[in-house]
């Protein structure tokens, strides 16, 4: 458009303003990325932007087995839609069928959080991605005979396919920074909306999305047994660390964010987990230690497990709500109604 006809333009916009007919606005564009509907927006590192091509390069990754140190374990076969994103195990098994010692945690809405892992060892998701990927969980180590990240890479560069999507996205080979740059993209779009996730929903507005027994459940939850004071908003988690006791009557107990920040009063601390598909992700807690979501809910309703460290102030609500046996029904009506639906669809891999 030349520069005379954006000065006509605007001299027509200014003289309808002023005869009162001001010119309709255009609607706002869809976001290109699902989102929280009614919470902040996620953060995106200035150095790894969100594009189209790199989420679905990130997304074949994330199914790929190839990534692993075995060949035998991709990202998402440790966070299975049918187990609401955990693996369904008590403590998850890495790569070479090594046994891990702590659940895998679900993955949605991951991209919103700033701590990662169940103690908050990692501040990027970038980093975690290439923490799990070298370590146990995928086995890139580059020891005992293992093929090491950079191993990886070098196979992903002799797939044609593979090849052409990392010169088109970042101008160059697989990397294994690339790779986890990739990866992280994909990631930030495991996000829970009002199209998938009947909690958002009816938070957004929808007073419909729940039927009634389990809105009385949301109302027990957030109201009496304040539920909230953890489970907080539209992540159902407050990015906060808390010592429930669980494993902490061990012999030689995980201490969890302790071990990370050194503070007595992080001993046994662990991340709140979101409880978005949490009828589908039993067992519970970092160490898979409760079978079932009633035994979950009765241990959190009796206060958690006495230690020296326990979070009482949080628990207090919950322990003093002395729940009816009609309202314990409602409140397990709500957490079921948490579930969400997987709507990804598995790529095809070059």
């Amino acid at each position: 458009m030349s520069r005379l006809s954006l000065i006509v333009m605007s001299i027509l916009a200014l003289l309808l303003v002023q005869c009162g007919e001001a010119p309709e606005e255009e609607p706002a564009p869809p976001p290109a990325w699902p989102e929280i509907a009614g919470y902040e927006l996620m953060t995106v590192p200035a150095d790894n932007p969100m594009t189209e091509a790199k989420v679905a390069l990130g997304k074949q990754l994330y199914y790929d087995k190839r990534l692993s140190g075995d060949g035998n374990r991709s990202c998402y076969g440790c966070h299975l839609q049918e187990h609401g994103l955990t693996d369904g195990r008590a403590t998850a098994l890495g790569a070479f069928d090594r046994q891990l010692t702590r659940a895998a945690p679900t993955m949605w809405n991951v991209g919103y959080y700033d701590a990662l892992y169940w103690d908050g060892r990692s501040g990027a998701l970038e980093k975690q991605v290439i923490g799990a990927w070298s370590g146990g969980n995928m086995g890139a180590s580059g020891n005992d005979d293992a093929p090491s990240t950079d191993d990886i890479c070098a196979s992903l560069n002799e797939i044609p396919g593979y090849a052409e999507q990392f010169q088109a996205v970042f101008g160059g080979p697989a990397t294994p920074t690339n790779v986890a740059l990739a990866v992280a993209s994909f990631m930030r779009t495991i996000v829970t909306t009002t199209e998938n996730s009947r909690f958002i929903d009816f938070m957004n507005g929808n007073t419909e999305a729940l039927n009634e027994q389990e809105t009385s459940g949301w109302t027990i939850f957030s109201e009496k047994a304040k539920c909230t004071n953890c489970h907080d908003g539209r992540l159902l988690a407050d990015k906060q660390f808390h010592n429930v006791g669980i494993g902490m009557d061990a012999e030689s107990p995980d201490i969890g964010r302790g071990k990370i920040t050194e503070a007595e009063e992080d001993t046994g601390a662990f991340k709140t987990p979101s409880l978005f598909d949490i009828s589908k992700s039993a067992p519970y807690f970092h160490d898979g230690s409760v079978e079932t979501l009633e035994e979950a809910v009765d241990l959190m309703l009796a206060g958690g497990k006495e230690n020296e460290w326990l979070d009482e102030t949080n628990l207090a609500d919950a322990k003093n709500a002395n729940l009816s046996d009609e309202e314990k029904a409602d409140l397990m009506a709500f957490l079921r109604a948490l579930d969400v639906d997987y709507t990804i669809e598995e790529p095809v891999l070059p």
